[in-house]
């Protein structure tokens, strides 16, 4: 008699949770956020809802998770590893490529109903905020400032800047006119931005 075997529960705990990623990320691209709720997902997810309440307190929770395991997903069909801002020698073009992939980014169904939905969330819970701003913000920060500081040290960015407050130049403006929605983010304004923040607005001189 063949011997039965006891189910994975530990392959079973990551179906489910992966279900409950991909259900939480449709709905709020269908629905929007204030009408996703746990018992819609746990619904579409095919578990019950207190699978998602023993992981997670709240769908904010399970939002934020979801949109971090995508990046994460999108990271290794691009190749794996961990993602820098090339270093070309050429900072404008290196400045524009990566500015280009996060309009990109925004401008993706997939990614801008959960970033929307986080930002939102963030903003009214504390706890939520919080970890988007280190799981997240910080994380995405970190590439341009050590970009900036290798340009410092190749002796083609001052050595006086601040590379956090620069890098606030870049992606300030992108996330703002994103948030609003009264102009269109596109490649060309990325490349404005990057033009903007190393040359400035100041009139040149003609031997310059």
């Amino acid at each position: 008699m063949a011997e039965s075997k006891a189910p994975d529960s530990t392959r079973r705990s990551e179906k489910s949770r992966r279900a409950i990623y991909a259900a939480a990320l449709s709905l709020v691209g269908e629905a929007g956020y204030a009408k996703t709720t746990i018992e819609g997902i746990a619904a579409r997810a095919g578990v019950g809802k207190q699978t998602i309440y023993r992981w997670w307190p709240s769908k904010a929770a399970v939002l934020l998770e979801a949109f971090l395991d995508l990046g994460e997903q999108a990271a290794e069909a691009a190749g794996g590893g961990a993602y820098e801002i090339p270093d070309t020698g050429d900072l404008a073009a290196d400045l524009k490529l990566v500015l280009r992939a996060t309009v990109d980014e925004l401008n993706d169904p997939a990614f801008e109903a959960p970033t929307r939905a986080l930002a939102a969330e963030g903003i009214v819970d504390a706890a939520i905020g919080a970890q988007y701003v280190e799981k997240l913000l910080e994380p995405q920060a970190a590439l341009y400032v050590r970009r900036l500081r290798a340009a410092q040290e190749a002796g083609t960015v001052r050595d006086d800047i601040d590379p956090r407050t620069a890098m606030e130049l870049l992606t300030g403006p992108i996330l703002h006119r994103w948030l609003l929605r009264t102009l269109p983010l596109t490649h060309e304004y990325a490349d404005a931005l990057v033009d903007y923040a190393l040359n400035g607005l100041a009139p040149r001189s003609s031997d310059e």
